[in-house]
C-alpha cells in the first residue's frame, strides 16, 4: 500500500458541537485500496471523523479531499462513499434481496440489471440463497453482510464502517472480521473503519491512526503501532504494557541503559538523543518476558526476582501477574507475563526470576 495514491486527505479537520472540540487539528492521508482504522477510547473523536467523511458533519475547519477534489461542500449522497452502521439499519419488513437492491431502485435501475448486479454482491458475500428471507430469519452475522452489501452494491469508491462488528458476540466477531478484510481485499476499495477494539484493529488493518482527545496521538502500520508506540497512552492502550520509569545511566552507540532503583535494565538500542540523567519511560509487552523458577546461572543486569501474585490460564497461554521488589522503599513493581503453551511447563507459583530480553524493550520517545 505504500507505494498507492492518495485517496482521502484529512488536512486540519476540526469539528465542534457547542464548547466542546470532538475534533482537533487532524491531519491523515489514506491511499487508494488500503484499510485504514481509527482506534480509540469512546468519545475520541473517531465516529465524529467518519461522519465527516461521509458528510453527515460539516468540519468547522480544516479540509477533506477524495482525490483531488475537495468535499467540504459535496452533500452526502455525492461523495461516491458508503456508510455501513453500527446496527446495520436494515429494513425488517423487506428481504434480504430488496434491502440490498433499495438504493439501486432509488437510483433507478430495474429488471435484469438490478437482479444481477444484487445477485453478484449477494454471491461475492456468502449470501447466495438468501435472498428471500427477513432480517429476523438470518444471522447477526449474515446480517452484517447484508448491510456490507446493501453498501457495496452502489459501487461506492469509499467504504465507511462505524463499529459494525460491535453487535456480535466475540467468537462470531473473529470470523466476521476475518471475513470482511478478505472482502475488502477482494473488492480493492479504500476502507475506513472505526472501532474501540485493539485486537481488532491490529487484526484487520493496514493502517491504524489512535485517537485520544480529539487528536490523532500516532498514525502506522499495525506492526509499528504495537511494537513502537510513541507515548505511554499508545503503549498502554494498544495491548499490555509494562512500563518501566527511571533514569538513563550510560548511552553508548547501540545500546543503553536505565537505572531503576539501583538496578540497570540494558537495551539493545540506539541511544540517539538520550543524555545520562534524564528520566526515561521504557516499554516491556508480557510475551517478551522469561519466566521461570530456576536462579539462573548469570544474572546479567536484566534479571528480576519476584513473586507470582496470582495467574490466569486461556488454554493456549497463562498470563502471569509477578510482584517485583524494586527497592527497600518503594511499592513492588507488578509485571505482566505471557507465556505460551504452558503445557510445556506447568504452572509455575511462588517465587521466579524475570528476563528482560534488551532486544525487545522499547524506549517511549514522546513519553
Amino acid at each position: 500500500m505504500s507505494d498507492a495514491p492518495v485517496h482521502i486527505a484529512i488536512r486540519h479537520l476540526t469539528k465542534r458541537f457547542g464548547a466542546v472540540t470532538a475534533v482537533r487539528n487532524v491531519s491523515l492521508q489514506i491511499a487508494r485500496g488500503s484499510f485504514t482504522t481509527l482506534l480509540g477510547p469512546s468519545g475520541c473523536g473517531k465516529t465524529t471523523i467518519l461522519r465527516t467523511l461521509a458528510g453527515f458533519y460539516e468540519a468547522d475547519a480544516g479540509d477533506i479531499f477524495f482525490g483531488e477534489r475537495r468535499m467540504n461542500d459535496v452533500p452526502s449522497h455525492h461523495r461516491h462513499a458508503a456508510m455501513v452502521f453500527q446496527d446495520y439499519a436494515l429494513f425488517p419488513h423487506m428481504t434480504v434481496f430488496e434491502n440490498v437492491a433499495y438504493g439501486l431502485k432509488v437510483g433507478g435501475l430495474r429488471g435484469d440489471a438490478l437482479r444481477q448486479r444484487v445477485g453478484r454482491v449477494l454471491a461475492d458475500l456468502g449470501l447466495a440463497g438468501l435472498g428471500d428471507r427477513m432480517p429476523g430469519m438470518i444471522s447477526g452475522g449474515q446480517q452484517q453482510r447484508v448491510a456490507l452489501a446493501r453498501a457495496l452494491v452502489m459501487e461506492p469508491e469509499i467504504l465507511l464502517l462505524d463499529e459494525p462488528l460491535s453487535n456480535l458476540d466475540a467468537k462470531l466477531r473473529v470470523t466476521v472480521r476475518a471475513e470482511l478484510r478478505q472482502i475488502q481485499r477482494r473488492v480493492g476499495i479504500t476502507t475506513v473503519y472505526v472501532t474501540h477494539d485493539q485486537e481488532e484493529a491490529l487484526a484487520i488493518s493496514d493502517r491504524i491512526a489512535v485517537m485520544h482527545q480529539g487528536e490523532v496521538v500516532q498514525y502506522g502500520t499495525p506492526w509499528e503501532i504495537y511494537y513502537t508506540p510513541q507515548s505511554v497512552f499508545v503503549a498502554d492502550f494498544v495491548g499490555t504494557a509494562n512500563l518501566l520509569r527511571g533514569r538513563i545511566h550510560e548511552v553508548e552507540a547501540q545500546r543503553f541503559t536505565l537505572e531503576l532503583a539501583g538496578r540497570k535494565i540494558r537495551v539493545e538500542s540506539p541511544g540517539e538523543g538520550l543524555r545520562p540523567g534524564e528520566e526515561a519511560v521504557l516499554n516491556i509487552r508480557p510475551e517478551a518476558i522469561e519466566i521461570g523458577g530456576i536462579p539462573p546461572a548469570d544474572p546479567g543486569p536484566n534479571v528480576l526476582e519476584g513473586v507470582i501474585r496470582t495467574h490466569t490460564f486461556v488454554g493456549q497461554w497463562v498470563r502471569y501477574w509477578v510482584d517485583v521488589s524494586l527497592g527497600p522503599e518503594a511499592a513492588p513493581h507488578e509485571f505482566v507475563v505471557d507465556v505460551p503453551d504452558p503445557r510445556e511447563r506447568g504452572i509455575l507459583e511462588g517465587r521466579v526470576f524475570l528476563r528482560l530480553d534488551p532486544r525487545k524493550i522499547h524506549h517511549l520517545q514522546g513519553a
